[in-house]
């Protein structure tokens, strides 16, 4: 018999602990592994860890966390494209490449700027005394500094849920696109990159020809890598063999899903015969076009098909509706719902092109969620019989019916820990049930937060290395967006004046409870800080204290007290 998992088995004493009375709620049923299911199940054969090579001098190392990296051997030198999603598994990505070659590594190549593919290029670059060349489009280092900086927490918080991080590994079956995400085993290994290129760069690299292009899809910093003595193609995360991300529950900005499928074009106008996705097996041969035709074929479908029925006057959800993939594009083995779905795929098309208004009128301005929860109490007969219409669907098995119950129960106050409980049991069961990872484990994950009462962990801690690779500038924006309005007197006007040992000065100006932040200092300041940026760094990110740092004269600080004062007003 399978052994039980932890967090199942948390969810059944759970269950128990609540008795058996009338209101509270009912056991978990048992939940049998539908086909759908058994197929996400069958899809993990995708990420066995292995190192693969080829006749070519390419090895692919999969399954070693999310991203595949791959190793090149070259004249002399080797070169690696992606890092890996932590330096937790770039050490054994890192042991595997060299046991096939010892070379340095004369370039680490980032496809785009997600930590699943830069996360682990520290432990690399450690490897040696000279450093590599780090090559990535000119826009990746703003993104990565964006996720790290002023998004970070949501994000982290976020991704935590989709990929299951805080869940019991055994009920992780996969995440997609990868077995499970490694980025929180170890710390950020970021390196920014120190060569870039605008639309393309053509390059020789240990005597390979490297071809660099943009390519805009999965994210707006894509690029995809060209060799054509090998007829070899790189295409980054703008193939893989599932249906595409494109549009990420855990927050994105918006995914152009047009440059998408002009940038398949593009790859397939070379006819490579190999194709080293950096997700999922790498394929070849006659298939390989055939695959990134059937592939783009599919994403271009769903976006004119959302854009001719928006014409139409279509809202999201009757789209949804009217939606259907051709049979071949839904019967191919690539387009699968293991990761994206055509759902959530067309509101963000929709919401791309016009917008989060659908078009119907009320949902322009709709009432508060607690308001219309009074309403709806008050037309079933009041509360208990909407408490009592919660049960019903937890009976019934219409669980999504029951979150939404949940939404208006919870904004009443009403029973609150009893529909937690309820809420949490509909979420079990509908991430159980579903195929996707990406909503299988952010049910699952978000059942054991109310279970529990615990939090998804931040899988991207501040770290005083990785500090090194984020500007100044960010952390400045960082101050602004976590501002606490309730802690600042509107009537105050407060300038902090910034000057770091590097140069680099800036002012920081509080007024009408928002953070102007200036490259010039004003003549008069209300404070005058001195320091290094490094210091300033960890002190913001809660590594180094205040207090500590200012009596060691690391912080020099006309006005300590008041300085002190200011750093609480960006806190919660």
């Amino acid at each position: 018999m399978k052994k039980i998992s932890t967090f199942l088995q948390l969810f059944i004493i759970s269950i128990l602990l609540l008795g058996c009375s009338k209101t509270d709620p009912v056991s978990m049923p048992l939940i049998e592994k539908t086909t759908e299911v058994e197929k996400l199940f069958e899809h993990s054969k995708e990420f066995t860890q292995k190192v693969y090579s080829y006749e070519n001098g390419i090895h692919a190392a999969v399954g070693y966390g999310i991203a595949n990296s791959y190793l090149i051997e070259g004249d002399g030198f080797n070169i690696i494209i992606d890092a890996t999603d932590s330096v937790f598994q770039a050490e054994k990505v890192f042991k595997e490449f060299n046991a096939i070659n010892a070379n340095p590594i004369a370039a680490i190549v980032y496809t785009h700027n997600h930590g699943d593919h830069t996360l682990g290029a520290k432990y690399f670059l450690d490897q040696q005394d000279e450093a590599p060349l780090v090559i990535a489009h000119e826009s990746t280092a703003k993104s990565v500094e964006k996720i790290f900086g002023i998004l970070n927490p949501i994000i982290s918080s976020r991704s935590s849920k989709m990929f299951g991080t805080a869940l019991p590994e055994e009920d992780v079956v996969n995440v997609g696109i990868g077995p499970y995400l490694s980025v929180g085993r170890s710390a950020p290994g970021y390196i920014k990159p120190n060569v870039t290129f605008d639309n393309e760069l053509k390059i020789n690299i240990a005597g390979i020809a490297f071809e660099f292009f943009h390519a805009p899809g999965e994210t707006d910093d894509q690029i995809f890598v060209w060799l054509p003595e090998y007829q070899a193609l790189f295409p980054g995360d703008n193939i893989y063999k599932t249906f595409p991300n494109l549009y990420t529950i855990r927050g994105t900005s918006h995914r152009d899903v047009n440059a998408w499928v002009n940038s398949l074009d593009r790859m397939i106008a070379l006819e490579p015969k190999n194709i080293f996705p950096s997700h999922t097996l790498p394929f070849s041969g006659d298939f390989a076009i055939e695959t990134l035709m059937i592939y783009r074929d599919g994403i271009q479908f769903i976006h004119d098909q959302t854009i001719r029925l928006m014409n139409q006057g279509m809202h999201p959800e009757e789209i949804i509706e009217n939606i259907e993939l051709p049979a071949a594009v839904a019967a191919s083995p690539y387009l699968q719902e293991f990761y994206g779905t055509v759902r959530w795929s067309v509101k963000s098309i929709f919401n791309g092109y016009l917008g989060w208004f659908s078009g119907n009128i009320s949902e322009l301005d709709p009432i508060p969620t607690f308001k219309r929860a009074k309403f709806v109490s008050n037309m079933v007969g009041g509360p208990d019989a909407l408490f009592a219409e919660l049960e019903k669907a937890i009976t019934n098995e219409e669980m999504q019916w029951a979150l939404e119950l949940s939404d208006l129960l919870l904004a009443m106050d009403y029973r609150a820990s009893e529909v937690a409980r309820y809420r949490a049991e509909a979420a079990f069961y509908l991430g159980t049930m579903a195929s996707n990872p990406n909503k299988r484990n952010y049910f699952l994950s978000e059942a054991q937060r109310l279970i529990g009462d615990k939090e998804p962990d931040n899988i991207i801690p501040p770290e005083a290395s990785m500090l090194d690779q984020i500007p100044m500038d960010m952390f400045f924006d960082v101050l602004r967006v976590n501002l606490n309005p309730d802690k600042v007197d509107p009537n105050e006007i407060i300038t902090a004046c910034f000057e770091f040992s590097s140069g680099l000065s800036k002012a920081m100006i509080l007024r009408n409870q928002v953070a102007q932040i200036k490259g010039v200092l004003p003549i008069d300041c209300t404070l005058n800080i001195q320091t290094d940026e490094q210091v300033l760094k960890q002190v913001l990110a809660g590594i180094k204290n205040p207090i500590t740092e200012i009596a060691s004269g690391n912080l020099i600080v006309d006005k300590d007290v008041q300085f002190l004062k200011l750093l609480t007003v960006f806190r919660p």
